[in-house]
């Protein structure tokens, strides 16, 4: 079973590796540096025989607002509870009792199998088109 611990500079590679995976580019080693260790973030990896098979970040005004920005499983690790696992040491760690998301089409029945409500979601850009 994995292991949940707090991010630290020696996972970035792990991280940026499990990004790759899913073709998320925006993920490099600096993204990952500094999104992970912002004021407001709550950074978690599930490690594996010291490889990073997972990887989780909410950002959180640490009293009601959460947003889980990022949630990524190794494909080889899907379905044994990587993911279930980080999102609840998140919940334990945070002390909050919700989170909002988005999420990828593929992962709506991950997402689904947990308690949830349904809600409009957006995603807003800079520039107009």
């Amino acid at each position: 079973m994995a292991t949940i611990l707090q991010f630290e500079d020696r996972h970035i590679e792990g991280v940026v590796a499990l990004c790759e995976a899913e073709g998320w580019p925006s993920w490099t080693p600096e993204a990952v540096s500094k999104a992970f260790t912002a004021p407001g973030v709550l950074a978690l990896v599930a490690e594996d025989h010291g490889s990073v098979i997972g990887a989780a970040e909410l950002l959180t005004d640490g009293s009601v607002m959460a947003y889980l920005g990022l949630l990524v499983v190794a494909a080889e690790a899907r379905g044994k509870g990587v993911g279930g696992a980080l999102v609840d040491e998140l919940f334990r760690r945070s002390g909050l009792a919700r989170m909002d998301l988005l999420s990828e089409v593929g992962s709506k029945g991950f997402y689904e199998s947990l308690p949830h409500r349904t809600k409009p979601g957006y995603r807003l850009y800079a520039t107009r088109a």
